[in-house]
């Protein structure tokens, strides 16, 4: 059974991206509301297709939907990679959670920016980081959610910085980008040493090489350990957690959306898409578990000599939560304008 209309769910907010960038910016300045309606109707679509993903997922006696690939061949080598979706039901789970705090947080976000000169910026990098969200959650191959993972990344950093005439928030941004990029590192090594030793990026097909056993030893403990790196530096674990309190210098719905939501479950959402390879490997596990535990302790020791409170509950929870960048005026932080 064709399920093609699945493309749109990460497409639909992409195509929001090019047209707040592309034609509102620089025709209609003098009507940013368009940039807001527009990214809410993007994303309102997106939702409603990932309702219907579910009840699909859920009239399948397999709970997996078949989505037609992309072949995309290296003519120079011979090498064909196919890019696709994965729609299961941890699939159907995530589109409903990305969609539905997107959504919430765009229609927020209409009276948290009012009067912000960077109105059709701040929903144009909104609309790019739901399509890298969906696209990560959605794609059947390792290759294409690094792609997916890295664009996540790279519109954390526009949104962190998003007042980048604000000195604490330039370094914020720098900061969550250089960080997370020591653990993608671990990703891309991950990715390379799998490819080379099995000739797939396809996740299901390194899945069942893992569980079969034809993927197995020092190989699928250091690929799992490289995946898991990944996701330290994208759910903020130690070491690398050193980047998520200073990300709260971004306006409020990007710390909702991103530390609270959705980049900071993107961690979680990898080493549970390629669990199979981690369960396999009995030191990838323990690993997870010592990190995972002591993150835990320490990030509930800091709480309990902060005196800030947003300092507290981002500790406590190992997320940004919906907190302003600064105590104060809700617009307060908003007032950041380039020096005369």
């Amino acid at each position: 059974m064709q399920n093609n209309f699945v493309w749109l769910i990460f497409l639909l907010p992409l195509l929001s991206f090019a047209v707040v960038s592309l034609i509102l910016k620089p025709m209609f300045k003098d009507k940013p509301k368009l940039a807001g309606y527009t990214t809410i109707a993007a994303v309102a679509a997106s939702f409603i297709l990932s309702v219907i993903v579910l009840f699909k997922l859920l009239g399948t006696p397999n709970h997996e939907l078949s989505v037609p690939e992309i072949n995309w061949v290296f003519i120079q080598n011979g090498v064909t990679i196919h890019l696709g979706l994965m729609v299961d039901s941890l699939t159907g789970i995530m589109l409903m959670v990305v969609t539905v705090v997107s959504l919430m947080v765009q229609i927020y976000s209409q009276g948290y920016m009012k009067d912000d000169p960077g109105y059709h910026r701040y929903y144009a990098a909104m609309s790019l980081f739901t399509t890298a969200m969906l696209g990560l959650v959605m794609a059947n191959s390792l290759l294409l959610a690094f792609m997916f993972w890295e664009l996540v990344g790279l519109c954390s950093y526009l949104l962190i910085g998003f007042w980048f005439h604000k000195p604490s928030a330039a370094n914020a941004a720098k900061k969550a980008f250089i960080v997370t990029r020591i653990g993608d590192f671990g990703f891309l090594a991950a990715i390379i040493l799998l490819y080379s030793h099995t000739g797939t990026f396809n996740i299901a097909e390194l899945q069942g090489m893992a569980v079969s056993g034809m993927l197995a030893g020092s190989v699928l403990t250091w690929a799992a350990i490289g995946i898991f790196a990944g996701a330290i530096g994208k759910s903020a674990q130690f070491p690398l957690h050193v980047w998520l309190p200073d990300a709260m210098e971004g306006p409020t719905p990007v710390s909702a959306l991103i530390h609270a939501a959705t980049m900071a479950a993107a961690g979680v959402f990898l080493v549970a898409r390629t669990y199979p390879l981690f369960e396999h490997s009995a030191a990838a596990l323990q690993t997870v578990g010592i990190v995972g535990g002591f993150t835990a302790i320490f990030a509930a020791s800091i709480a309990l000599v902060q005196n800030d409170i947003k300092r507290v509950l981002l500790f406590n929870n190992q997320s940004a939560g919906v907190y302003d960048a600064r105590p104060g005026d809700r617009r307060s932080c908003c007032r950041y304008l380039p020096p005369v």
